[in-house]
């Protein structure tokens, strides 16, 4: 199976769609699934412009149409009803397979997520053809009880969608990319899954993303990495 790690830097605007499916044209011959970031279809500091950039499902139909020569996943803040979801989105053979929306919404120093979006209410997986997949949205893996979640659906391959800013610069490194790294590792380990941790760059408000998107064995080993820092969109095959 190829994966196409698709390391994006989503502007604030609903121009992300038109670059999305450029991205996807590029890669649909020669890639099985695409993954881009957390929110990719709309950029991070949302803020009060949430209101007129979420997307309603059914203006997402390019990404059906697109599905039928390519797998992609993609986040988005979606409208629903009377509310605003942050969701990982599974588009497969022409039709939306399925939504997650992010449970644990962080709340605290430059995050205000749970200000506009409302939380998801449960994690389940889902077949993709004879792969069982469990798709996250970044905070989501911060918690123990995620992990049990997942060890009970036990699935082959977990998505993790990512919109990580950089913080805690030392001499050997990124402290976050540190935490994450750990995180993920934990994960696949435990599930005995592959792993794949796409994460976005550039910068918005202030903040800068660090990237490094990566895929992790079952062996909790990290067996493809893309840089920091830089838009990069690449193909690896999974499980080699």
């Amino acid at each position: 199976m190829n994966v196409t790690l698709a390391q994006i830097s989503p502007k604030l605007n609903r121009s992300n769609l038109d670059e999305i499916l450029r991205i996807i044209e590029l890669h649909k011959s020669s890639s099985d699934l695409i993954v881009f970031p957390e929110l990719s279809l709309n950029g991070y500091s949302l803020q009060d412009k949430l209101s007129e950039d979420a997307w309603r499902l059914e203006e997402l139909d390019a990404l059906k149409d697109a599905s039928k020569e390519i797998d992609i996943v993609v986040g988005g803040a979606i409208r629903e009803a009377n509310s605003f979801v942050n969701a990982a989105l599974y588009f497969c053979e022409g039709k939306l397979l399925s939504k997650h929306n992010k449970v644990h919404l962080p709340n605290y120093g430059m995050f205000e997520e749970a200000r506009y979006f409302e939380a998801g209410k449960f994690f389940e997986s889902f077949k993709v053809r004879d792969t069982k997949v469990s798709m996250l949205v970044c905070e989501d893996l911060w918690h123990k009880s995620v992990h049990e979640e997942l060890i009970k659906e036990n699935p082959d391959l977990i998505i993790a969608l990512v919109a990580s800013p950089a913080r805690g610069f030392s001499d050997d490194g990124l402290d976050i990319e540190k935490q994450w790294q750990t995180i993920i590792k934990t994960v696949a380990s435990e599930c005995k899954a592959n792993l794949v941790f796409v994460n976005r760059v550039g910068f918005e408000d202030g903040l800068g993303f660090w990237g490094g998107s990566c895929i992790v064995n079952a062996n909790a080993e990290i067996v493809e990495k893309l840089p920091h820092y830089e838009v990069v969109t690449k193909t690896f095959k999974l499980g080699e």
